[in-house]
């Protein structure tokens, strides 16, 4: 297999830009939209100032007044949404003969958690709205269940994913784990699926998704929530999940590089819940890096980290508490299209 011509892109490569879905009142953000608008506000300006931004939402009207103004770096479609986790319900891109091809597949709000019978359209409809470039192809996989959370690549052939995301009931139940590898190694282009059957965080609704535990900052070296405190619910399944992380290799038999991420003080909502707080959640940019924090006393070392990992790019704390309280962070609510896309 040529990795140059078909391949699984990685998240870190040049891209065209980023598709955020926005809140208003009729999705979940209701009751904290004064909270978590300021959130994206500064998310959708970090983006603006490097590539390309596709806002989808119900009215443009709505939008702040920046994003109604004309800019070439801005693309903003109106349709139905029901939730604004875009890393699930857009689309996924791979590259054939060296150039981007757009998958859609089926998103059914985390196996049937939630209803998602407009976003499961949004793809779609951008496609008939022309938000895409010219000539760029969406191949409809909607027969299969899959969201961009649980999936992440290296770049050079190997797919990271959970077991218990993808192996779930109400995604893709009737079909095996062999038969699932070999779909993804098929649809995606890569050589190597690795399976993660351990980790979770308290709050996740997503079945364990792979980008709040473990992700790829190069092609060899997967950074990864490490839990350090004994009394803490998630301890022994991360100490389970890091001893599987040390035993993986990727395409050429070699072992990954493991950094570990601090793994921040337990933050609860008004019920006494616990939120999915996790520094995993980061966002590549062009030049850039958005690191979601939570103002705990692990976001100073969690800072430190992504600068020793990427010292070429600019690391961007942005305060992520409005979006944890939804079960998400920064990556959840954003999807990367690399370079000739948009």
């Amino acid at each position: 297999m040529n990795k140059t011509i078909n391949c699984f892109p990685a998240e870190w490569e040049q891209q065209s830009g980023i598709q955020l879905t926005w809140p208003d009142k009729q999705t979940d953000w209701h009751s904290s939209l004064e909270e978590v608008l300021p959130v994206y506000e500064q998310i959708a300006q970090a983006i603006l100032k490097r590539e390309k931004l596709l806002v989808v939402c119900r009215q443009k009207s709505q939008l702040p007044a920046f994003l109604q103004k004309d800019n070439e770096h801005l693309l903003v479609r109106e349709m139905p949404i029901n939730d604004t986790w875009a890393r699930d319900h857009g689309a996924i891109t791979i590259r054939e003969n060296n150039q981007p091809v757009l998958l859609n597949f089926r998103f059914n709000g985390w196996g049937m958690k939630f209803g998602a019978n407009h976003d499961n359209q949004i793809t779609p409809t951008l496609a008939q709205q022309e938000a895409f470039a010219a000539g760029i192809n969406l191949r409809d996989h909607s027969y299969f269940t899959l969201e961009g959370g649980a999936l992440e690549s290296n770049g050079n052939g190997c797919l990271l994913t959970t077991s218990e995301c993808l192996l779930s009931k109400n995604r893709n139940e009737h079909l095996s784990q062999q038969e699932i590898e070999f779909f993804l190694q098929k649809i995606l282009h890569v050589e190597k699926v690795l399976w993660l059957n351990h980790g979770f965080l308290e709050g996740d609704d997503t079945d364990s998704h792979i980008d709040t535990l473990a992700r790829f900052c190069d092609s060899h070296t997967i950074a990864y929530i490490k839990c350090t405190n004994p009394e803490d619910s998630h301890y022994d399944a991360l100490q389970k999940m890091e001893h599987e992380l040390q035993q993986l290799t990727d395409q050429d038999g070699q072992p990954f590089r493991l950094i570990p991420l601090p793994f921040p003080d337990p933050i609860h909502d008004e019920n006494g819940e616990r939120l999915p707080a996790t520094y995993a959640n980061f966002l590549f940019l062009n030049q850039a890096i958005l690191l979601p924090v939570y103002q705990v006393k692990q976001d100073a070392k969690a800072i430190a980290t992504l600068k020793s990992l990427f010292p070429n790019k600019e690391i961007i704390p942005i305060d992520s508490r409005p979006l944890i309280k939804q079960h998400g962070s920064i990556h959840c609510i954003s999807m990367q299209f690399p370079s000739g896309v948009l």
